[in-house]
């Protein structure tokens, strides 16, 4: 199976609430005149992408029987069940039930989850919330990664 690799980009209309805010900062500039408008503009343009890009650089990945979600690396070895969550568990799961000690890739931006059980005894996180657009291809590739359990 082909290894799973999702970026958690944010939502075009994100870019384009930016776009909106550096026209209206080269609107504020505009009395000042062209060179402060120029370096404004450019000055914010720079900061809102880079600011979103960062924000939207999360990977989800299943490689080398390894999940890796942001800076986390479990082996899936160490991990249970993988559920798929819709639009209002993964709502559940990210306010009323759940635990301060899941670590979790939340974007709230991404209504659907995976909620993936630790398994690990050494390990006091009792499961992963990763927000993804494909909670059903991220299940399958957790799943097809595990070894054969005899």
């Amino acid at each position: 199976m082909k290894p799973y690799d999702e970026r958690l980009t944010v939502p075009r209309t994100w870019w384009l609430m930016a776009l909106f805010g550096v026209i209206l900062l080269g609107v504020a500039l505009v009395p000042l005149g062209p060179v402060a408008l120029l370096c404004g503009v450019a000055a914010g343009g720079a900061l809102a992408g880079v600011a979103l890009s960062t924000y939207g650089s999360a990977r989800i990945r299943v490689v080398a029987g390894s999940l890796v979600a942001g800076q986390a690396r479990i082996p899936v070895t160490a991990l249970g069940e993988a559920r798929a969550l819709d639009a209002d568990e993964a709502r559940a799961w990210r306010t009323h039930r759940a635990d301060a000690r899941a670590h979790m890739l939340l974007r709230a931006y991404i209504p659907t989850a995976v909620r993936v059980e630790v398994t690990d005894p050494g390990d006091p996180t009792p499961y992963l919330y990763l927000s993804t657009r494909r909670p059903d291809r991220l299940t399958a590739a957790l799943a097809a990664a595990r070894p054969d359990v005899a």
